[in-house]
């Protein structure tokens, strides 16, 4: 007999997860019950048709009701909302949200995929008509209804996380002015401050109003005008507003069926994906997942990693005895004229996890082209990447123009496979000028992370080069050396800085007292790091690279 398998919710899990099922089994009855109208859309999509990127609303539903039917025999209903699941009879209950009839279905699989949902913190003044989140289709309309029929002149985004700062960009697109309010002091979590101020000085230039370290206190409405009083006390003004503080797991029905939970609402499964309740599966953002460097439990909501359940757990329910090993967090975003992205750990999260840097873990902060720098159009790379002593990588960051997305994955892939800073070296990588340079920014990655375990180069960071300067008692310690050329010095010099082009080290560096820590830089830290390669060779024994140069260093003082 044809077993009966329940999905609850759509989307990338639930979709997923029911046309896998009937790729491996054509007997099996399968159905999919979603409590809204739309079964598989892409939302990661919906800022961008806001924005009039995406012209066709139509182009954002990956699949609909009638095609899952004709299509993989699925028995999809739609405004059907499951209000219980009542495990020790293996049914649950369903409420029709047009016409109100509750029935119940039995099953022999359930799978939730039940997703997540924006957080809307009980903030006085929230609830109101021109104060929107972003997540669903409906939303997505609501919003495109209210900038065509209401044409605000202002809006403003709470919350500086990926969707925030696209709906920022698409909004920005339709001319509308538009501020961000991050309560952290940096926009895009899962990167580092000195990556984030990339971003954030860019956005500026944009004609973003990018407030940092302060949160919302009350949302006060004058007619159809929006002041947000913010803990600073300062008022911003504003026609609209799109709450973007992150999301929830929507693991009600699971919490009522008595499936385990985590602390954060995580429903907890095994690594077939299996919940505390035989015959009771999870996949997508309502589930904990284990992190794959750290190995510790943890929640990342990413349509990626929910496929990839999807496709195991569909395996699963037919026979195969398929792990889920965990999840990296890779993750890609466009904001405004630049990408950013992100894998695996990030310093901040290292720095909680008690480690020390230049002991537990090092940094490689480097800034390449995109492609060969002879070639028209090679716009910066800045690529940041965090690794141990062994050479094993924890995490990686880049900002830049083009390119941004392929160095990521390569950087994931080579992690997701176990791959250390000398495997980066040997990649061989996919070279013509309008692409890469012979030495990928990927394999010039490896080779720095190499020559910082050899101890054939040290860095500074800026903010350590800040703290520096600011400390008198240390000022008469050190030397600030500026290895580029005239005219680059009229441009920009750091203060107190002497001047040796690095054409001239050769033959001007007994000028230098070898007692005295020696910091050099250049524009992006090229010249530098061959300059300090000569002084390490004249018996100086304290020498450091400023990361990234002058061109990086400007750029974190942007306001």
């Amino acid at each position: 007999m044809a077993k009966k398998t329940l999905i609850i919710g759509g989307v990338a899990g639930g979709a997923t997860t029911a046309t896998r099922l009937r790729r491996r089994d054509d007997a099996m009855e399968i159905i999919m019950f979603e409590r809204g109208d739309y079964i598989s859309y892409a939302n990661c999509g919906l800022p961008y048709y806001i924005g009039g990127v995406i012209e066709s609303r139509d182009a954002l539903l990956v699949q609909k009701p009638e095609v899952m039917k004709n299509r993989f025999n699925i028995d999809v209903r739609v405004s059907s909302e499951v209000t219980k699941i009542i495990p020790n009879e293996k049914k649950i209950e369903v409420k029709n949200r047009k016409t109100g009839e509750i029935y119940e279905e039995t099953y022999d699989n359930l799978i939730l995929a039940t997703g997540s949902s924006p957080i809307k913190p009980p903030i006085p003044g929230i609830d109101s008509g021109n104060i929107f989140t972003l997540w669903t289709v409906p939303d997505t309309d609501r919003i495109k209804a209210y900038l065509t029929e209401k044409k605000p002149k202002r809006a403003a985004v709470i919350g500086g996380g990926f969707i925030g700062l696209e709906m920022a960009e698409n909004l920005h697109e339709e001319g509308v002015a538009v501020s961000v309010i991050e309560m952290q002091n940096q926009v895009m979590a899962p990167v580092d401050l000195e990556m984030a101020n990339l971003v954030q000085e860019n956005m500026i230039m944009n004609g973003v109003n990018l407030i940092l370290g302060d949160g919302v206190k009350e949302f006060h409405h004058k007619g159809e005008i929006i002041q947000i009083e913010l803990t600073s006390g300062n008022v911003v003004e504003t026609d609209m507003v799109i709450l973007s503080i992150g999301v929830r797991p929507n693991s009600e029905l699971a919490k009522q069926a008595g499936i385990a939970l985590n602390k954060k609402g995580g429903v907890l499964v095994d690594d077939y994906l299996q919940t505390s309740i035989p015959n009771i599966y999870a996949v997508g953002d309502v589930i904990e997942v284990t992190h794959y460097i750290t190995k510790d439990k943890t929640m990342i909501p990413l349509a990626g990693p929910a496929n990839k359940q999807a496709r195991i757990l569909a395996d699963n329910i037919v026979g195969d005895k398929k792990t889920y090993n965990g999840t990296l967090g890779t993750a890609v975003a466009k904001v405004f004229d630049l990408n950013v992205a992100s894998t695996g750990l990030n310093e901040k999260q290292l720095k909680a996890m008690g480690k020390v840097k230049n002991q537990d873990y090092f940094v490689a902060l480097i800034n390449q082209k995109s492609h060969a720098g002879y070639y028209p159009g090679a716009t910066p790379l800045t690529l940041k990447m965090l690794f141990d002593k062994a050479g094993k990588i924890f995490g990686g960051q880049i900002v830049g123009q083009d390119g941004v997305d392929k160095r990521i994955d390569t950087l994931a892939t080579t992690m997701r496979l176990d791959g250390t800073v000398y495997d980066l070296q040997e990649l061989e990588l996919a070279y013509a000028p309008p692409f890469s340079s012979a030495k990928d920014p990927v394999n010039m990655l490896g080779y720095v992370a190499e020559n910082i375990l050899r101890g054939q180069v040290s860095f500074i960071e800026w903010d350590e080069l800040d703290a520096l300067l600011a400390d008198e008692s240390k000022k008469n310690k050190y030397t600030i050396l500026d290895v580029t050329e005239e005219m680059e010095r009229m441009v920009f010099a750091i203060p107190n800085s002497v001047h040796i082009p690095s054409g001239e080290i050769h033959q001007r560096w007994k000028e230098l007292d070898r007692n005295k820590m020696v910091i050099l830089y250049c524009t992006i830290g090229v010249r530098s790091y061959n300059a300090a390669r000569i002084l390490l060779q004249k018996g100086f024994k304290n020498i450091a690279v400023l990361s990234c140069g002058s061109g990086f260093y400007k750029s974190m003082h942007y306001n």
